[in-house]
């Protein structure tokens, strides 16, 4: 049997533990070092605090910690502790001091030394303020003193830095009329990205500034020193006491949380969904085909490196794969921009033999960051010139194959393109459970920003994957990946209930923010959304079931009732906690839900009506459902909603639930 933290984030260990504090009006978590959900009352001023490590490839070197001291009152605290950040030839070792003070100042310090040399692309202070803040008034201080204003803006910007953000030794946002939030910055030169261009729900404040070079070398025994102080400044005429609540237990509090089914009005079309063809060299087992097909895919994305001397075979596989899962293809196209015109002769030749049921061309030049970061116009004129009407009505696509900032940079020529494209992770910056949550605020506000650079023409998400596929900014290949341990590209919550849930709230998202089609994972495998016929690679570190679907199946299985159907959009009154998707077709409704927490939550749903099938995916049939997909479903019961039109319905950590309407046009699930 598999463990029951396995089930729910893919791996035995505890999580850290989340501390509750307060310091005067202001209240926050302590996390392993890091600071987090910073509130002034009501309002989130900071979402996090915390020291960043990175390598020459902007890599993250991760914090071990030790000696951890602690000081907590009811009104103010102090934490000490010993971090190492150690990884090959980087070895940085510092202090960290917090201190709350009872009058709502909160100082975080580092004091470091390196034990090595060693090269850094960045060492220091990270501060985020919450995305929500889009749109606020903010007063800049300059490393001379000197004072502006400025507004953070709404649509997502590409600058680095974010103009006029930049030469920073202090920022203030508006909280609320006469209300500031302010950070006094110490110790080097602050600057501010718009860290929503890779899904990160905040707007990042760091140091160095980029406009130095780097990577740098750092010597061994050179010391680095910084702090950050907060401060609440209240201009207001008559200042209002602020009391603040208990930063909370680990419980979150024990009202139930609200989703109003029926919240946003218009209704949206459902994009189409598709998948990756697999990496695995192992052929689609019987079962796989068969599960695969009752997902009932708007396609699979096949991904074809032009300069590569098995793009023949490539193509036949993925043909293969679609033909055995009932969906037509999205061809990728890596197309090396020296060679464009011999590499795209030969794919039409290919293309012309092979007949490849193809809905959409991906075209990528190659390497795609020195071009800007998207295709250009003599790349995207050549595709068109040798593949125009061999497929018929076959659209072309361009942007970027990695994330939105590089689409954002450099446009391809929208009069070449049908569609704008980019790919999405939630894992660039941050990798915990909760920041992986948080970036689902900020991938429709992706969405929106694309819409507005595309100029009406239809945008398309390919693909959405739990972590990057590849470093677009490294210097150098990735070094093979040592026996017993995971390639980089997998994360162990593929195949857990929070990786459901999170999908769930990506999926809504882009149903939302109206994609024209999201391409996600891949078929099978440990990137997939079912595991191989051989069963993982790595048993001891990857936990799945051989020929199991992951959890994350079944919220593919539960759209595909309604293919061709419609989204309503709804509302969770606290979306880091629960989030949901309203799904209708023929007079039927299905709602999703989705507890992102390790801890139990009760959702009152309004706005539903009569009879409801309930069925849930949790720590108690997870398992059998990886084993048996058809059980899922088969175990729904009939709830009557109140006659307020109120549902209580209770999650356990991390689970799935469905809501079917019980009338007579509900469409029939496809589960296998």
């Amino acid at each position: 049997m598999l463990a029951t933290r396995v089930l729910y984030y893919g791996k035995e260990e505890a999580l850290p533990r989340r501390i509750p504090l307060r310091a005067g009006p202001l209240t926050l978590f302590y996390e392993e070092g890091d600071l987090r959900t910073v509130k002034w009352g009501e309002h989130e001023v900071l979402r996090r605090i915390y020291v960043a490590i990175r390598d020459r490839d902007w890599g993250t070197v991760l914090p071990v910690l030790s000696n951890v001291q602690m000081d907590i009152q009811l009104d103010h605290f102090g934490i000490t502790f010993s971090v190492a950040n150690q990884a090959g030839p980087i070895n940085f070792a510092w202090q960290g001091t917090i201190i709350g003070s009872p009058d709502g100042v909160l100082t975080y310090s580092m004091d470091g030394i390196a034990r090595s040399t060693f090269v850094r692309s960045r060492i220091g202070f990270c501060i985020l303020h919450p995305a929500e803040c889009a749109g606020t008034a903010c007063r800049i201080t300059d490393v001379d003193g000197r004072e502006k204003e400025a507004v953070l803006p709404t649509l997502i910007q590409p600058q680095q830095p974010l103009a006029p953000f930049a030469e920073m030794a202090g920022l203030a946002h508006e909280v609320e009329p006469g209300v500031w939030a302010e950070l006094r910055l110490r110790g080097d030169i602050f600057e501010m990205e718009d860290q929503r261009n890779w899904t990160d729900a905040s707007f990042k404040t760091f140091c160095t500034p980029l406009r130095l070079p780097y990577p740098v070398e750092v010597a061994q025994g050179t010391r680095i020193e910084q702090s950050v102080e907060l401060r609440i400044i209240d201009e207001r005429p008559q200042p209002l006491t602020v009391t603040a609540d208990a930063a909370g237990s680990e419980g979150g509090e024990t009202a139930p949380l609200l989703f109003d089914v029926a919240a946003g009005g218009v209704l949206l079309p459902l994009p189409g969904f598709g998948l990756l063809h697999t990496s695995s060299d192992e052929p689609l087992s019987a079962a796989a085909r068969e599960r695969l097909a009752a997902l009932r895919l708007d396609h699979l994305r096949v991904d074809l490196h032009l300069r590569q001397e098995d793009v023949a075979e490539q193509l036949r596989a993925g043909m293969a794969e679609a033909a055995a899962i009932g969906a037509p293809l999205h061809l990728a196209l890596f197309v090396n921009a020296e060679e464009a015109d011999v590499q795209l002769a030969a794919l039409a030749a290919l293309v012309a033999v092979q007949k490849p049921p193809v809905i959409r061309w991906l075209v990528f030049p190659t390497p795609e960051l020195f071009l800007g970061g998207t295709p250009t116009a003599a790349v995207l004129a050549t595709a068109h010139r040798h593949l125009d009407g061999l497929v018929p009505a076959a659209q072309f696509a361009a942007g970027t194959d990695t994330e939105f900032i590089f689409a954002q940079r450099s446009l391809p020529p929208l009069e070449q393109i049908d569609l704008f494209t980019f790919a999405m992770n939630p894992q660039v910056h941050a990798f915990d459970n909760l920041s992986l949550a948080e970036t689902l605020g900020s991938q429709a506000t992706s969405v929106q920003t694309a819409r507005h650079l595309a100029q009406g023409k239809p945008v398309m998400v390919s693909p959405i994957t739990l972590k990057m596929r590849y470093n677009p900014l490294a210097a150098e290949p990735a070094p093979p990946t040592p026996a017993g341990e995971l390639p980089a590209n997998v994360d162990v919550r593929q195949m857990s209930l929070f990786g459901a849930g999170w999908t769930l709230g990506s999926i809504k998202a882009m149903a939302e923010s109206g994609v024209a089609s999201a391409t996600y994972y891949e078929t099978v495998g440990w990137r997939g959304v079912m595991e191989t016929a051989a069963g993982s690679a790595a048993p001891d570190t990857f936990f799945s079931l051989p020929d199991g679907v992951f959890p994350l199946y079944h919220i593919f299985a539960a759209l595909s009732a309604f293919v061709g159907g419609q989204v309503l959009p709804a509302r969770s009154s606290d979306p880091l906690r629960v989030t949901g998707l309203v799904l209708q077709k023929a007079g039927a409704q299905r709602l999703l839900l989705a507890n992102l927490t390790p801890e139990p939550q009760q959702i009152a749903l309004l706005g539903l009506r009569g009879v409801q099938q309930v069925w849930r995916l949790d720590e108690n049939n997870a398992e059998q459902a990886m084993r048996d997909p058809a059980s899922l479903v088969a175990s729904a019961q009939p709830t009557a909603v109140g006659a307020d039109g109120r549902l209580l319905l209770d999650l356990l950590p991390y689970a799935i639930a469905g809501v079917d309407s019980a009338g007579s046009g509900q469409p029939a699930n496809k589960n296998p």
